[in-house]
């Protein structure tokens, strides 16, 4: 697998890259089919999300999608009435926001290690914990 494009995350008044996919797990709980075609090794899902941490709430702010030309999928397709950002109630998992220097790049997926990891974890949408992981330079 080919590493990927991140998502991006709106964190702490911060544009910053977010190697996590929580709409992935929208569809797979909504037993929704995804309407993104992965048209490109380094975007298997086929669309890139940009996400929001607000009052300790996940939210998605918007979706691209229209470097698929068979596809112009937007947020409101996904979620009718919802044009400009959607409460992520269905995701309960850990985002991990890169931070510092990349020390190690792995040609796959979301594998490649940085100084620092910020790692949140949020339940059905709500953050619960935030915590920095502090990750070895020197190969251990």
């Amino acid at each position: 697998m080919t590493a990927q494009i991140s998502e991006s995350i709106l964190y702490e008044g911060k544009q910053r890259s977010l190697l996590s996919c929580p709409l992935g797990d929208y569809f797979h709980l909504s037993s929704k089919e995804s309407p993104f075609n992965g048209n490109c090794t380094a975007l298997w899902r086929g669309y890139l999300g940009n996400w929001e941490i607000t009052h300790d709430r996940l939210y998605l702010i918007s979706l691209k999608a229209e470097f698929d030309e068979n596809n112009k999928t937007v947020m409101e397709d996904i979620f009718p009435g919802f044009n400009k950002r959607v409460f992520a109630h269905w995701y309960t998992g850990q985002l991990r926001i890169p931070d510092g220097e990349q020390i190690e790049y792995m040609h796959m997926g979301f594998g490649s290690q940085y100084e620092r990891d910020i790692l949140i974890t949020v339940r059905q949408g709500v953050v619960e914990k935030i915590y920095v992981k502090e990750n070895s330079t020197d190969g251990k």
